[in-house]
């Protein structure tokens, strides 16, 4: 496997010097931060952005992500202005030699937490989702705002925008799905580019909005009804290990040759819909980060995978969920997994 590490950037306080110092450490996961979501990604900021990277003896090796507009996850009649831009998009990162995409189809907002500091036992600090919680906050009150958000909305427009997915529902939402990757899928085989589709994140329905890349039976429906090896997805432990209900390792099984990038993230379930991030150990959280990566070898995964989203500690400060120590022991942990189980076979 290529472990990599996710880069937001020279504004990103983790630099290249760092990451490049964490042992096997080989690729980047990146994007272009400052242009707005939808629009054409150009050649030349990608050309820049990759130049950089590579100057530090690492690679840009998966584009995390590509934002789809908000009018192709609703089905408007501007979609396809939208897609076409992303097709040039898929074309201009083939061209740049980078060819794994990581997107969403999350509608409004990405990821979710209830608290960005919640204190673990051993004083550090992780991401937590207390569905309690989140059922008391109106997302239009501005009082909930997370990393990754896209925050380009005013108030006034992402209420009429949750108010138009009250009409929505997650076939009609499938069915979207579905329409946008019968177009850029053969712009992906035509240039050699892996999509690489992100589990919602967590994996239910929030805020009234309708998700659906969230279990197996809907993410199989997906990959089948779209027939390709460049549609294919990203393995988020974290994500999809959320639902309990979810068998990550029978995933595995199942999606084997449509996994194109793993984030590796443990969780410990606090309820049935409610659950911390921990370290990546199997000793803190609840899912078999070992059973995980055991499994993705004998599938014979290769593709890159970088450890998720980490605690704060020893006093470190950051992006909430980015920083820089816990996710590089994340990295060691999950080569020495990996390293252990090849030497085994």
């Amino acid at each position: 496997m290529e472990m990599s590490f996710r880069w937001y950037g020279t504004e990103d306080p983790v630099k290249l010097e760092q990451i490049k110092q964490i042992p096997a450490m080989k690729g980047i996961v990146s994007a272009i931060y400052e242009l707005p979501p939808g629009e054409t990604w150009p050649r030349e900021t990608i050309r820049s952005m990759k130049a950089e990277i590579e100057q530090r003896g690492l690679v840009w090796n998966v584009v995390e992500s590509v934002p789809v507009h908000e009018d192709i996850k609703m089905g408007k009649g501007t979609r396809d202005s939208w897609i076409a831009k992303y097709q040039e998009t898929i074309r201009n990162l083939s061209r740049e030699g980078i060819k794994t995409i990581c997107y969403n189809f999350m509608p409004v907002f990405d990821w979710t937490r209830s608290k960005l500091d919640a204190p673990l036992p051993d004083g550090s600090h992780s991401l937590m989702y207390d569905e309690d919680l989140i059922q008391q906050i109106d997302p239009l009150d501005g009082s909930l705002t997370l990393p990754g958000w896209d925050l380009s909305y005013q108030k006034d427009d992402l209420r009429v925008i949750m108010e138009e997915y009250k009409e929505i529902s997650k076939e009609d939402l499938m069915e979207n799905l579905i329409y946008f990757l019968e177009r850029i899928i053969p712009v992906a085989e035509e240039e050699d580019v892996l999509m690489a589709i992100h589990p919602d994140d967590p994996p239910w329905d929030i805020f009234g909005l309708p998700r659906i890349i969230t279990n197996e039976a809907n993410v199989m429906t997906m990959l089948k009804r779209v027939n390709s090896r460049h549609n294919g997805i990203t393995f988020c432990t974290g994500s999809y290990g959320a639902d309990q209900d979810n068998d990550l390792i029978g995933m595995i099984e199942h999606m084997q040759d449509r996994i194109h990038f793993v984030h590796a993230r443990n969780v410990r379930w606090t309820s049935e819909k409610s659950f911390q991030e921990t370290s990546h150990s199997v000793h803190e959280g609840s899912l078999d980060m070992v059973g995980i990566i055991q499994k993705l070898i004998e599938v014979g995964y290769e593709g890159p995978i970088r450890p998720d989203h980490g605690r704060m500690i020893w006093g470190e400060e950051g992006r909430p969920g980015y920083g820089l120590y816990d996710r590089a022991l994340g990295a060691v942990y999950l080569n020495g997994i990996i390293d252990a189980e090849r030497e085994r076979r």
